[in-house]
């Protein structure tokens, strides 16, 4: 199965994980979170499959969720609402994120990268 790597291509960390993929020789299909947002669906899936809070598909650096002051509103909020939110927009979500079989990795840390090889 090809690994389908979701990011944002003018962010410097996709950029490097991409570069890290090409370097590996890991050939992969490419999606970009902003022009094809991932729907609830997805995000559900991949949250199950990840096994990793669902705050950590925040982009909490991001402007969207900073200026929504989602650090402050995010605890309150029910799972639904913050699935939705997700899936209101690619920006809301942490990226790259990494689906290669049952795996789903979420941001780019090397050395998680390291053990799909």
């Amino acid at each position: 199965m090809t690994p389908i790597f979701i990011c944002y291509p003018k962010c410097s960390t996709c950029k490097k994980a991409r570069s890290w993929l090409e370097a590996h020789g890991v050939s992969f299909e490419e999606r970009d979170i902003k022009a094809q947002n991932p729907t609830e669906e997805e995000l559900r899936l991949w949250y199950q499959k990840s096994g990793l809070p669902l705050k950590r598909f925040f982009n909490t650096s991001g402007q969207l969720y900073r200026s929504m002051e989602l650090s402050k509103k995010l605890p309150d909020m029910a799972e639904e609402e913050q699935f939705a939110l997700l899936a209101s927009d690619g920006m809301m979500v942490k990226r790259p994120i990494l689906l290669w079989g049952d795996r789903v990795l979420v941001g780019f840390k090397e050395a998680e990268w390291e053990t799909l090889l």
